[in-house]
């Protein structure tokens, strides 16, 4: 069921590579995209609860240079399947539930490490502006400028309802007010306070200058926020900003708002007009350069020795796997209650165009299985190592060389590498694919000792703070600079 593919390696001169963005996605649960593999021997994900477990993925990461833990999150059950609002099959198979709080992991981790960035999931449709700036600017002093937010908006519908809404914002609507919390959270990051506003000044016993921290006065249509920023000036301000929309509304959000963007496909043809897409909007809508929007592709790799190992490898996972924790995903996903249909049917074929559209795709795309059925069976199986993401599976040789035909062709910076086991995924990326990244030249340098602890946004885009071409930018209020204007609201 993995992806595989033998493309020839190096097509890629060596003085044209730039160094890999390589993150690790994980989530605070017993199982992310990987239903029933927290029973596997290399997987202590059930020890999710536990602070070691995090603090221990940390440092291996950090060890070996990646650049990111990524903490994904969601704030409902999966209870599509066997519903309406049935989350018992979530609930029996640890399938993204129980869910912890991603952000409160961070400062321990921090702690533990160096270098390694922090990209923490945290919703705007369930929060307030004010409330969510003072949590990520006390995270980006706590954790020296390591921090990094995923902008997502929430697609559940259990999450609507038990925010005490009958039913979700709709989808665009979510955006629109998405755009307008960004614009809050920058004015209480970038203009509430300048630079040198905290004096500390022991002998007058004055702490910060009042005369240089100053009310924001938004009133727009979704928040009224007077300010200041609660919090005072932290080494980033603004968190590095991720973003994941795949929709038209969140590809223009984006292209607006991310320093980094999250896409997914099975095939790199299929994520390429995405990435062009996305940029080309940063440029000609929003006047920002489309080099300071990193593109991350979402994909799962299975490794060892040689193909075949690998392949017994992906088939003694796949034992391990609960194919009703993948049929609650899929519908969590899709909104489609697989229980309604037999065991044996064939979904290219029913007459349901949503299921059809979805199973049109994967069975055009997936190699290997244009003219295989697609049976409950065969869904459950593809979700169950990695999601319904790329796939690779292969040898050290065979999975580079898939990287990087989505370097080539797909255009993408790095990769965030999704969880099947944790720490048994990491650890096998670490031991054979790492190497031969860093052999053709793939891998970032290591980190002099003098440079050590940069900022996400240094990691990144090698600056501290905002680039000037980012909408966050207008509101930055520097040391000796000018107050910045705040526009008017609109109500």
């Amino acid at each position: 069921m993995a992806q595989q593919n033998t493309s020839s390696a190096g097509r890629l001169r060596p003085n044209n590579r730039k160094p890999l963005i390589l993150n690790a996605a994980v989530m605070n649960t017993p199982s992310h995209v990987s239903p029933g593999l927290w029973r596997h021997p290399t997987n202590h994900s059930a020890e999710y609860t536990n602070l070691k477990y995090w603090t221990d993925l940390a440092q291996r990461l950090d060890d070996a240079n990646f650049h990111t833990l990524f903490i994904t999150d969601s704030l409902g059950s999966f209870d599509v399947y066997k519903g309406p609002h049935n989350a018992g099959p979530a609930i029996e198979s640890g399938a993204q539930f129980p869910i912890n709080d991603p952000l409160l992991l961070v400062p321990s981790m921090a702690a533990a490490t160096t270098n390694l960035v922090f990209g923490v999931t945290a919703s705007v449709t369930y929060d307030h502006p004010y409330s969510l700036a003072r949590r990520f600017s006390t995270l980006d002093h706590l954790t020296n400028g390591r921090v990094a937010w995923n902008v997502v908006t929430s697609f559940l519908t259990s999450a609507a309802r038990n925010h005490g809404l009958e039913e979700q914002i709709e989808h665009d609507e979510r955006y629109r007010r998405a755009d307008e919390f960004l614009d809050v959270t920058y004015k209480l990051w970038e203009g509430s306070w300048r630079d040198d506003a905290v004096t500390k000044n022991i002998q007058s016993g004055q702490y910060a200058n009042s005369d240089l921290v100053q009310e924001i006065h938004h009133r727009g249509k979704y928040f009224k926020v007077p300010g200041p920023h609660v919090c005072e000036p932290s080494p980033q301000r603004t968190p590095f900003i991720f973003q994941a929309g795949s929709s038209k509304a969140g590809k223009d959000f984006a292209a607006k708002h991310a320093e980094a963007v999250f896409v997914g496909s099975q095939l790199p043809e299929l994520v390429r007009p995405t990435v062009d897409a996305i940029k080309s909007t940063a440029q000609e809508k929003y006047g920002r350069d489309p080099n300071h929007i990193k593109v991350v592709v979402s994909i799962s790799v299975i490794v060892a020795e040689t193909d075949e190992a690998a392949t017994r490898k992906r088939d003694e996972l796949l034992s391990y796997g609960n194919i009703e924790g993948a049929l609650t995903l899929f519908g969590g996903w899709t909104g489609i209650d697989m229980s309604k249909y037999s065991d044996d049917e064939d979904f290219r074929f029913v007459n349901d165009y949503a299921i059809r559209s979805v199973l049109d795709k994967w069975s055009s795309t997936v190699p290997g299985s244009e003219n295989l059925p697609w049976s409950k069976k065969r869904i459950a199986e593809y979700i169950m190592l990695g999601g319904y993401g790329a796939k690779v599976t292969g040898s050290p040789e065979t999975v580079v060389n898939e990287l990087e035909r989505w370097i080539e062709i797909g255009g993408v910076d790095g990769f965030n590498f999704g969880s099947i086991t944790v720490p048994g995924t990491f650890d096998d990326l670490i031991k054979f694919v790492l190497p031969v990244l860093k052999e053709r030249g793939w891998l970032r340098a290591d980190i002099e000792k003098d440079k050590e602890g940069a900022t996400a946004r240094e990691v990144f885009l090698g600056t501290p703070r905002l680039t000037e071409d980012h909408p966050g930018h207008r509101y930055t209020w520097a040391r000796d600079g000018d107050r910045p204007v705040f526009p008017s609201n609109t109500e």
